[in-house]
């Protein structure tokens, strides 16, 4: 008999709210953790990529993780993203997220520097031991340009703080094989929205969504039904939100999600070059893919 995790379910990559001279948005911010946990998310995950974390300075950083664990006030888990190409980095970030009272941190592959496979565990494991909090592994080959092997996650999960993996390789095969080689205990969170049900068959536990920014109810519910093995309602849910799915990525993230929260009412498209406004051409995929996920009306 398996455990059941403390990270599993929907989790949203929570974007960061600007204001229009791209500043940070403390109260668009904090409203839209209220709002996720109102709607059913099961946990929480500020400055990732999602969150603008590449151009966010680390006080910056910092801030977001500190007003998240206290928005949420202990009512979901809080991952928070720790990634650095720079492991001194990395691990500052880690340690910083234990001060400000998080449940995990997540840490993804050195990105341009492409470590070897024993670049990867050392420094993992460096980062996994600062801090006694759980590490969620952020393998993402299609920004980090590495991929971080099976038999390079078996021997990180020896470390006690290693406890997952959001897998965003897209690649469900891996989720049997990881599976097979550290068992069912393993976490395994998805992070390609599209993936999310065919991952929860497979054997995963959740997924870190950018989807799930917009339609957390949704996301949440096909969790749920997952969950209970109800993999006719979780289809139903897949359908309705694969416009989503794709749409929210018919540009490089966060620029689309950030339009689909504007029209929501719940923060503005502002990001920080070199993130520049979506192409009136993908607003129109979005907007479309808002309507037929039922999140804003057809002449909204």
């Amino acid at each position: 008999m398996t455990s059941t995790p403390i990270f599993r379910g929907s989790m949203p990559a929570l974007v960061t709210p600007m204001t229009d001279d791209g500043g940070l948005d403390e109260g668009a911010f904090r409203a839209l953790v209220d709002w996720q946990i109102a709607e059913g998310t099961h946990g929480l995950v500020p400055v990732g990529t999602t969150g603008e974390s590449p151009t966010l300075t680390h006080d910056e950083h910092n801030k977001v993780v500190e007003w998240c664990v206290q928005e949420a006030r202990g009512r979901v888990p809080v991952i928070a993203g720790a990634g650095s190409n720079s492991t001194a980095e990395a691990v500052a970030l880690a340690r910083h997220a234990a001060k400000a009272g998080a449940d995990g941190v997540l840490v993804v592959t050195p990105y341009y520097n492409k470590p070897t496979q024993e670049g990867l565990y050392a420094h993992f494991k460096t980062v996994a031991e600062a801090t006694d909090l759980p590490l969620i592994i952020y393998n993402i080959p299609g920004r980090s340009v590495i991929d971080m092997s099976v038999e390079t996650m078996a021997r990180l999960y020896e470390i006690k703080q290693v406890v997952g993996v959001k897998d965003a390789t897209a690649n469900l095969a891996r989720v049997t094989q990881q599976r097979e080689k550290l068992g069912p205990d393993f976490i395994q969170l998805s992070g390609e929205d599209v993936t999310a049900l065919g991952f929860m068959a497979h054997g995963g536990h959740g997924c870190i969504s950018v989807v799930a920014n917009v339609a957390p109810a949704q996301c949440a519910a096909l969790q749920e039904a997952c969950f209970k093995g109800d993999y006719v309602t979780a289809l139903a849910y897949q359908d309705r939100l694969g416009p989503l799915h794709s749409g929210l990525f018919c540009e490089t993230s966060p620029g689309p999600v950030k339009v689909g929260l504007a029209m929501l009412g719940r923060c503005s498209e502002v990001m920080r070059l070199p993130m520049v406004p979506v192409a009136d051409k993908s607003r129109v995929i979005v907007r479309a893919a808002m309507v037929y996920a039922g999140l804003i009306a057809g002449n909204a």
